[in-house]
This record gives structure tokens, sequence and C-alpha cells, in this order.
């Protein structure tokens, strides 16, 4: 057994391509491998800004061999027969043998695969698995015409310590590399997986991911608490971070006070999303004026020059974001609705002025529904809520699009709760996104999403497939969430309704399946069913979710107890006779039970049974009390099983019949008004 490496240096790899190339090269590799009858024990997989680099170690150095065996045409076939079999099975006439067999005698074709070399195997599948990687963007360059996703410098291609020779995008493989760009630029060599880590090393370079990740970490915490500050890094940036530098070394910077009065949303904008930096608290909370950066290197005077450079560049974009927010504090909020005139929402549903009206009307009717929320708030707040839209700072970073508009709200003078909900009306951006829980936050944000559904769905901008540009699932989502995290008690379908008014069409039967759809896939989280909802959705068509989860709920746990599953046996006992009879008859079996037709005592107790819980599912249901509705139904269990096993429902007196038949209809229908059990499957 022996140890195989192989690197790709390359130009700098964008971090967010690294680590998802890295694993489906190594898949691609090993499985290429694998159809080979190469099968290493362990794989190994490193990445860095400049490098890919996969170990596997356990590789035999040579394939298996063996003996094929294909059966021919019989001894004295015609000659271009047994000539075509031979050509089929890759041999010549002359390699062909002659066995009998219990059938009679034919002729038999051996062939022998395998046992070629391993490094020979690996010349040629490596670049194989190398051309069929595919990257979200790739490039060529100089002359060449193979494709990467930067410009490849080297290839290091080791098997058993010695060269795997082949050629991809121009370069030669070979048992050199290079360490870091600035401080070890010159190649050196490597004989081994152990020799490559520790050469890397002194070469400074870290080449795998989660080591660099743990030293930003740990970096980042020493030299926050050496300033008695925490830092406040978004999730995902020190794995960004880890993904730039092969050297990391954690170093702090400090900006004017004077960027101070610039809201704290803006400056960590710029630091975050703009410089990669990390930006610097009080342990109150209070955003400080200082900044962590990760170097690729110290620096030949510990790192003075790097920091001043840092600094410089990030003084000049604070002062980008500190003119554009002063220029916007002398446009009041308001005088900027006027500008949204001249913004195409869509080119088939008005400007942005058009929405905002609706989302103010649509804010308002919401606000009743939504416990706590002023209506006039509500509306004020859908009024202004894109007026940042047209505003200097939103233009420059429009990732702050709502935020902004919340400041200048506040800079205004305007109520704190419709500057919130103005600032919030975007949220949740995604699932993992935090809700909105101020009441006028939510009816704006309910606003927000009913109008963006109403609107294209009425225009036929539907999703399709997996394709969603206008995020018309992730308002579904959110709409859900809005409705199921607040409690809100509201008929959906009539807000839909009140939605579609504002284009003047009505889509809300359409747009409410959607929401379904997206419900079913929030509560899939909970390991509620699909069947479940189906089953209360359409056994119900109710649009208050907050109802009709709980009523899910319920439906749940009665049907995982003894009792529940027994009763939808005898429930689909019953439907299957129903539908039987009724495709026989031609009718529906909805009729009324005659008591004197009832001839059996097991039929009478059924009668008085579901006379009993339907009295009881009727209170029940009215004051929503969903488990006491299945409390109420599993009552109907014993007196169904006596009923199907000594009573025959297809007696020959038609009236009786006919009796037991309405019976029957009356339990399904009885069932049916908790949910419809004919969709539960299971």
């Amino acid at each position: 057994m022996a140890e195989f490496l192989l690197e790709i240096l390359s130009e700098e790899i964008p971090a967010s391509m690294q680590r998802r190339a890295l694993e489906r090269f190594g898949d691609l590799l090993e499985q290429r491998l694998a159809d080979e009858d190469l099968k290493a024990s362990s794989r190994r997989a490193h990445v860095s800004p400049r490098r890919m680099a996969v170990h596997l170690e356990g590789l035999p150095e040579c394939q298996p061999s063996f003996e094929t065996e294909r059966k021919g045409p019989r001894i004295g076939a015609p000659t271009r027969a047994v000539e075509g079999f031979a050509r089929s099975a890759g041999v010549g006439t002359d390699n062909l043998i002659r066995r009998t067999t219990a059938k009679g005698e034919f002729w038999f074709a051996v062939s022998r695969k395998g046992g070629q070399a391993t490094a020979g195997v690996l010349a040629r599948v490596v670049p194989e698995a190398m051309a069929a990687l595919a990257w979200p963007k790739s490039m060529r360059w100089a002359d060449g015409e193979t494709r990467w996703v930067r410009p490849v410098v080297s290839i290091l291609a080791l098997f058993a310590g010695d060269v795997v020779p082949f050629r991809f995008a121009g370069c030669e493989s070979g048992a050199m590399t290079r360490g870091h760009r600035f401080l070890h630029p010159e190649p050196f060599e490597v004989r081994s997986y152990a020799d490559y880590c520790a050469r890397l090393r002194d070469a400074c370079v870290i080449p795998d991911h989660d080591e660099r990740r743990r030293l930003i970490e740990e970096g980042t915490r020493a030299v926050a608490d050496n300033l008695g500050l925490v830092t406040d890094a978004p999730a995902g940036l020190v794995d960004e971070l880890a993904g730039l530098v092969e050297w990391p070394v954690v170093m702090a910077g400090t900006f004017d006070d004077g960027y101070m009065e610039v809201p704290d949303d803006l400056l960590t904008t710029e630091m975050v999303h703009h410089q990669r930096y990390m930006p610097l608290r009080t342990p109150s909370g209070e955003l400080a004026p200082g900044f962590l950066f990760v170097a690729n290197m110290q620096g030949r005077d510990g790192g003075r020059s790097i920091r001043t450079g840092n600094e410089r560049v990030l003084a000049a974009r604070l002062a980008d974001g500190r003119h554009f927010w002063d220029r916007d504090l002398r446009v009041s909020l308001e005088s900027r609705i006027s500008s949204l005139s001249t913004v195409v929402f869509h080119a088939r549903l008005g400007t942005l002025e058009d929405r905002a009206h609706r989302l103010e009307a649509l804010a308002r009717w919401l606000a009743p529904a939504i416990p706590g929320c002023d209506p006039d708030q509500a509306g004020r707040a859908a009024w202004l809520a894109k007026a940042d839209l047209v505003s200097d700072t939103v233009g420059e970073f429009p990732e702050l699009q709502g935020i902004m508009g919340g400041h200048l709200a506040r800079a205004a003078g305007e109520n704190a709760d419709i500057a919130l909900a103005i600032a919030e009306h975007y949220r949740p951006a995604g699932p993992s996104d935090r809700c909105p829980s101020a009441p006028v936050s939510v009816a704006v944000a309910m606003a927000e999403r009913l109008d963006t559904l109403a609107g294209f769905f009425g225009i036929g901008e539907r999703p399709s497939g997996s394709r969603d540009p206008l995020a018309l699932r992730r308002a579904a989502l959110g709409t859900v969430r809005l409705v199921l995290e607040n409690g809100l008690r509201i008929d959906l379908l009539e807000a839909l309704k009140a939605a579609g008014r504002g284009y003047g069409r009505d889509v809300s039967g359409e747009v409410l399946e959607f929401v379904a759809d997206r419900l079913r896939v929030h509560l899939r989280e909970r390991r509620l069913g699909h069947h479940l909802i189906d089953a209360v959705f359409s056994g119900t068509r109710d649009s208050d979710l907050v109802r009709l989860v709980r009523r899910i709920e319920a439906l749940d746990s009665f049907l995982a107890s003894p009792d529940g599953g027994d009763l939808l046996e005898a429930y689909r006992r019953a439907a299957n006779i129903l539908r039987i009879e009724e495709a026989k008859d031609g009718c529906t079996f909805t009729g009324d039970i005659s008591r004197k037709l009832l001839a059996e005592e097991a039929e009478r107790v059924v009668v008085t049974a579901l006379e009993t819980a339907d009295a009881a599912m009727a209170d029940t249901l009215a004051a929503e009390d969903f488990a006491g509705a299945m409390e109420a139904l599993a009552s109907l269990r014993p007196p169904l099983g006596d009923f199907f096993d000594s009573v025959t429902v297809n007696a020959d007196d038609s009236s009786l019949r006919e009796n037991r038949l309405n019976l029957l209809g009356h339990i399904r229908a009885s069932m049916d008004r908790v949910a419809d059990f004919s969709r539960i499957g299971g």
C-alpha cells in the first residue's frame, strides 16, 4: 500500500468556491479510481487561497487482475458469426478457446483485465478528474483552451514518493511546490505528505482551512480581550477570512471618533461587507471606534505599516458613508415619496409610489387583526417604508434598504414604532432570520409579502421548478412565519383578497394554496407529515394558520395513539364500502338514519355513540379544543369495531342496506369535520 499526494497551485481562488470545489474534486477523484478497482483507505484534503491538495492513503500499487469469460457460438457455426463474436469480445479468432459444456461444444473468449500499475492509472484519471471539475466561474489564460477557476501555476503529484507524470493546463506535474507568495516564494521539493505539511508550515503556509479558522478565532479573542472589547463578527465572516489568507495574523486598527455620529448599521456594513473587518464593541454592546482585521503576514515592522494601510482604506470608506448620510439628512423621508413615482416596481405592477399607496391601505386593513397595532401607525410606516430606496446611502449600500429608512425616520422625529417597522419590514429575509414581533412591524412586514404575492401571481409570474427569481417562495414562507410566530388570528384568504384589491385582481385561492405548500415545508422540520396538512387543509379549507396548525398537531397526536390508528382503519373500511356501493348505485349515501330500521344492537349502539360524538365535537370545535374533538372521535372506536364484526352492511333487504350505508355516510361525514381522513396515509 502507498500514498498519493496531489497539489494544484494556482492564482487566488475565491473564498466562496474553495471548500465546495475541494469536496467535489475529492469525490470525483475517488470515483474515477473506484471505476479502475482502486480504493484508498483514507482521504485528507486541504484548500487555501492558492492551492488545493488531496492526500489518498492506502492505495494498492497496482490494480487487481482478473479474467473474464464469454460464451460464443457453437463449434461449427458460420465463420462470420465466429469472427463477429471475437471482435465483440476484443480478441482475435486465434485466441478463442474450444470448450465442452453440457449443451455441447462452444467457442469461448477469455480476456485478462486489470493488473495495471497504479501510477499509470493515476497519470490518466487525475487530469480527467481535474477537467471534469465544474466551477461556478472559470477562465482560460494565455493561449490555452483548458478552463480552471484561476491560472494554474504548478502541479505536485507523488505516488509512493515518485512523480506521477501528466500534463494539465500547460503544466507538467512534478515534485515541486511553493510557499507563501511573499514570505517564501522560492520553489522546493516534496517527498511525502508529512514532508509536504512540514515544509509548507516552514514556508509560512497553513494548508488546512479549519486550522486557519481556529487560529483566527483564537487570535481575535486574544486581541479583543487585550483591548477590553468584544468582537461583532457575523456568522460566516471568520470562515471567509480563513479562505483569504494562508498565514493568518489578527491585528487591530482604529478610526476617528467623529464617524461615531453615523448610524452603527452603516459603519458595520462598511467594515464587514466591504472591507471584511470585524467591528469591536464595548462589553455593554456599544460600537467602539476600532476594528480587527486578518493580514496574510506579520510584516517586517511588527505590522505597523499594514495596520496604517488598513486604517487609511477604512477611513476613506467611512468618509464616503458619512457624506451620503449627511446628504440624506437634508431631505425628509416623506418628501422622497414623490421621487418613487419615477422608479418602476415592475413593468406590469406600476411604480414604487403606487406600491406605497397599496402597502399603506393593506397595513391599515391588517392592523385590527394584530393585537396592539395602531392602524394609523401601521399605515404611516407602510407609506414611508420604501422612501429610503431613493436615498444616497441606500444607492451606495443597497444591503441597507429598510434599515437606513428606519434611521432616517428616527432622525426626522417619527414615532419609534413607525421607525422600527420601516427598519424591519423586509424581515424575515430567510429561514434563519429573526421575525419581527412589534405589532406595527408585523403589520408592515405582512403587507409587504401579501402585496408581493398577490401582485406577481395576478400577472402570472409564478415559481416553476427550482426557478424562483422573484423570491415568491421566500415571501410565502415569511408570511407563514409572521403569522405563526406572532400567533396572529387572521383569515389569510380575506387578507389575500384585500391585497388583490390593490391590483384589481383576485388570485387569493391560488396564492393560499401556494402559502399552504410553504406551510408544509415549514412544518416538515417539526416532523408533521404533509398528509396531515393535506387532510386538515382539504377537510376544513381553513385559512387561519394558527388554528390550522393546532388542528394538525392534535390530529398527529391522536393518530399516534392506539385509538387513532384503529379509528383510521375503521374509517377506511367504511369509506371503501361506500365508494364501491355509491359507484354501483350511482348516488351518495347521505340520507337520514331511520331508527326503525336499526335491526341489530350493534347498529343502535353506533348511532347513539355517533350522536354523542357529534354533539361533543360541535362544542369542542367551536371552542377550538381540537384535542377534545379527537377524544370525542375516539369514543366511536369500540362500537364501530363491534358494528363491523357483527353487522352485514350489504343486507338482502334493500331498506336495511340503504339505512346501514347512510349510517356509514354519517360516520364518514362526522370524521371529516375534523379532517379529510381519506388523505391520511400509512
